[in-house]
């Protein structure tokens, strides 16, 4: 019997994709939302609050938090513009003066019908209800909020008792009459669809189970003796008596479908009282009317269990999971979900945008909302929790068939046309057991699972797995990550730790099975990782996660890139005698590109073995020769895009190094191993834009544009050693001093190919190249965005060879730093790029590169180098 046969697992790949397409192209019912505003009220209202309940001097804060960073990211890869909030405002305006209704149209695709709670103060400043069917697929409908309508009552009868010594109890009474009328009427009106109230933010949501009438008439005596003008109720008798009253008049209404009374709960603006905004707090008052439904909205956040549990143990109570879109991080709204479907049932689950005033409220909701439903059903899915089938009627349930008859709105579910599409070979949704099975065909089975991680000094560092323990977890459906001190990423290469890190607390490094290979030695096979924290965010220090999140923004922006590396390297001598582990290397005169290099058969066998290898594994040579120095070789690896581009480097010099040692040989990639004349190692990147837009000189120059600008802060990780600097030399084939770039030129930092196709001298193999390459990237896509002039000319010839007036009219004025210390004070100098890649992240590096250089100082000139020779 096969080792997997008869083991429970996830959907198949092509399951999983029609329940991404079921997320992508189910029509959303928006069952709470707030009208838009006119135009000219506009100016009245910060765009700001799309993404934060702040107000007044709190709201400028929000462009800090997550959320709203997020939702700039976002907006600004559907505008089209920078990622910059200002950006995206200009962007915005620019659309609303070109064609407004085209942009709202837009901003609200995807909404079948909303359900407006249009109990506005501001309500001449809105639209109506029913002004919105311009931009849904059915006809909008009315959600009345009770405390609109006893305020408006109240109102008129205190100005109507106004000259005469009115009594409380027969003006209460008729208060109480006329609002009765008006919730009567409306339970008959079939444009409104269900009742809301905002009890929560005036009195909160310990609502009393009876109404105690003598209580609340001496709350209205109270009110009529004030003199003061009425604005709003804010008297618990009288507020707990208008939600009881309503929800009794639903109770009593002839009709068999009973309207429901939708309840604000959770976050909320700063006139809430958040102690008092638990559904929990609602327990005696939903058991008095349990044939009423009751609509916890905005998933009341941050008691969203408790709205779970109430929904789950009372059949009249449903759970809304809208508002936290765009207000919280993704992180959050994933949590959010996951502990709403904790314990309550899916078909008790509805979704709402919470829109608001700006259409841009809307568009980000639903967003989000799709984004954050393929993560966290496609993880039940593919972890077999949920079935495939099960998992579109969720979707379709929530978004959808759940509102529709809690509304009682009779409306045909009618797939959307277009979406986005599916890329059928995407990895991402096929299950980790597939992975694995797919990969072990026709493959001895190994006897480890090597699971790497590229730390922040460029070592690689591995855990490894017995493969029956692994290949038990994905069986059972277990994690398959592994719990790391988050000392990792903060060590030195003797393990010391750096300052700002810490041996408290671990991350989880979760295993990428779409860089399974084999090898690097017999018996065992290898996949990369990247650090989570334990409730799933990425780590703000994980190199590879920096790489990932700079191809992301690529692809924001319709950018995506092809990256190919050259790996220089040198076969050493290992001595058996003095003070040095190895020797100079092998090979008689060696020089670029010669035949004798390959004359010794020893090393000629090693070099097929090498490029074999890497071939039975799937990474495919296209090149081999000679280097200049003694025993230097470089091989060339194929484009790929640039995460798997990465780890194919990584795993291809982990087999090349164990190739070399069992066959009694050091490789190395240190950039000088004998001193300033021997020839020096690089690992050069061949960089292109392989989408469409890459074609374009206008898009590839900003892009590359934006590389220089930044390159000095760059080179601290990309040249992250001082012996990176003895390679740094005017005409020595390695890029030279200076910022410039030309055209097949090999002497300048950038050598322009072919159209987006440039290389990029500056990167040895002490980099880690998650980190150098993301930085490379982030700094260039934002070159592109800001469609950054390509001041430098094209340079033909040795910058060193130019005259100082030739360098001032291609504008090379600026030379690369000469050692890792300007490096690295560039870095810090440079705050776009710091903010690209983030502060937490550069601030570590730093911490980490200054003791490594303290470590370093204190060796002999040979002791350091046959260290680095060690370790790479």
């Amino acid at each position: 019997m096969s080792f997997w046969a008869g083991t429970r697992s996830g959907a198949t790949s092509a399951q999983l994709e029609h329940v991404v397409h079921a997320i992508r192209h189910t029509p959303i019912i928006d069952n709470h939302a707030h009208p838009l505003l006119k135009p000219e009220a506009r100016g009245k209202y910060p765009l700001l609050s799309i993404t934060t309940e702040a107000s007044g001097d709190a709201i400028d804060d929000s462009l800090t938090s997550l959320a709203h960073l997020r939702a700039v990211r976002q907006l600004s890869a559907i505008l089209k513009c920078q990622p910059t909030w200002e950006a995206v405002v200009a962007a915005i305006e620019l659309r609303r003066i070109e064609d407004e209704d085209a942009w709202v149209a837009e901003c609200l695709d995807g909404i079948e019908t909303i359900l407006v709670d249009d109990g506005l103060d501001n309500e001449d400043e809105v639209y109506s209800y029913s002004e919105h069917d311009d931009y849904t697929r059915s006809q909008c409908k009315r959600i009345v909020r009770i405390e609109q309508v006893i305020a408006t009552i109240i109102k008129r009868q205190l100005e109507a008792n106004a000259e005469e010594a009115a009594d409380a109890q027969e003006v209460y009474s008729k208060v109480l009459n006329e609002f009765e009328a008006h919730i009567k009427e409306a339970i008959e009106d079939e444009e409104v669809v269900g009742f809301k109230s905002v009890i929560c933010y005036r009195t909160g949501l310990d609502i009393a189970p009876f109404v105690d009438h003598n209580a609340a008439i001496e709350a209205f005596r109270g009110i009529m003796a004030s003199g003061e003008t009425f604005k709003r109720l804010e008297h618990k008798p009288l507020n707990d008596m208008i939600v009881h009253r309503t929800a009794e008049l639903i109770r009593r209404s002839s009709s068999r479908l009973k309207k429901p009374i939708q309840f604000h709960t959770g976050l909320g603006d700063n006139d809430i009282t958040l102690a008092k905004s638990s559904p929990s707090h609602m327990q005696a008052f939903i058991r008095v009317h349990q044939e009423v439904p009751i609509v916890l909205l905005h998933a009341s956040y941050p008691y969203t269990r408790d709205a779970g549990y109430l929904a789950c143990v009372y059949p009249n109570v449903y759970t809304d999971i809208g508002e936290i879109f765009p207000f919280l991080s993704r992180d959050g709204q994933e949590t959010a979900v996951r502990q709403a479907l904790e314990l309550c049932p899916w078909s008790k689950i509805v979704w709402s945008t919470d829109g608001h005033w700006f259409p841009e409220t809307y568009l980000l909701a639903i967003v989000q909302i799709r984004e954050v439903l393929e993560t966290v059903i496609c993880d039940y899915v593919r972890k077999g929790e949920l079935g495939w089938k099960a998992a579109i009627q969720l979707v379709r349930d929530i978004l959808f068939n759940t509102n529709n008859k809690l509304y009682h709105l009779g409306l045909e579910f009618s797939e959307l046309e277009g979406g986005v599409a599916n890329d059928l070979s995407d990895d991402k949704y096929r299950t980790d057991l597939e992975l694995f099975q797919f990969f072990l065909k026709g493959r001895e089975l190994p006897d480890f699972v090597r699971i790497y991680w590229n730390d922040l000094t460029a070592q690689p560092r591995m855990r490894l797995i017995p493969f029956r323990r692994f290949m038990s977890l994905l069986e059972e459906g277990k994690p398959t990550s592994i719990s790391i001190t988050k000392a990792s990423l903060g060590l030195l290469q003797n393990d010391h730790i750096v300052r700002g890190g810490t041996a408290t607390g671990v991350y989880e490094l979760h295993p990428d099975l779409s860089s399974l290979k084999a090898g690097p030695i017999r018996g065992h096979v290898s996949m990369h990782g990247q650090f989570r924290e334990q409730n799933g965010a990425r780590v703000e220090f994980c190199p590879r996660s920096l790489l990932e999140r700079a191809v992301e923004f690529g692809a924001a922006q319709g950018l995506t890139f092809l990256l190919g590396f050259e790996i220089e390297f040198m076969l050493l001598k290992r001595l058996d005698t003095g003070p040095n582990k190895f020797g100079a290397g092998i090979g008689d005169g060696h020089a670029w590109s010669v035949s004798r290099a390959f004359a010794d058969q020893r090393v000629s066998d090693l070099l097929r073995d090498m490029v074999g290898e890497l071939d039975d594994m799937g990474i495919y040579v296209e090149q081999l020769h000679a280097e200049s120095g003694n025993g230097q070789f470089e091989l060339v690896l194929p484009a790929l895009p640039p995460i798997e581009a990465v780890d194919t480097l990584l795993h291809a010099r982990e087999v090349m190094s164990a190739l070399a040692t069992n066959a009694g040989y050091r490789m190395t990639l240190h950039p000088k191993p004998f001193g300033i004349k021997d020839a020096g190692n690089s690992c050069h990147a061949h960089l292109s834009i392989s989408s469409p837009p890459g074609s374009k000189p206008e898009v590839y120059e900003s892009f590359y544009a934006g590389i220089l600008r930044h390159l000095r802060g760059i080179l601290a990780f990309a040249y992250s050693n001082p012996a990176s600097y003895e390679r740094m030399v005017d005409s020595g084939w390695s890029g030279g001093r200076w910022v410039a770039w030309g055209t097949q030129n090999r002497e300048t930092a950038l050598r322009k190919i072919e159209g987006s196709h440039w290389e990029i001298k500056t990167l040895d193999g002490m980099a880690n190249p998650y980190l150098a390459m993301g930085a490379y990237l982030l700094a260039g896509i934002t070159g592109a965005l800001a469609k950054e002039k390509l001041v430098w000319g094209d340079c033909e010839d040795d910058p060193v060879n130019l005259t100082g007036n030739d360098r001032k009219e291609l504008n090379i004025t600026d030379m690369l730093p000469a050692t890792f210390d300007e490096a690295m004070e560039a870095l810090k100098n440079d705050e776009i790029l710091t903010e690209l890649l983030g502060p937490e992240l550069v601030e570590r590096y730093i911490a980490v590169k200054e003791g490594e250089l303290k470590l370093l100082e204190e060796m002999e000139e040979d002791e350091r180098r046959q260290w680095i020779m060690e370790r790479y």
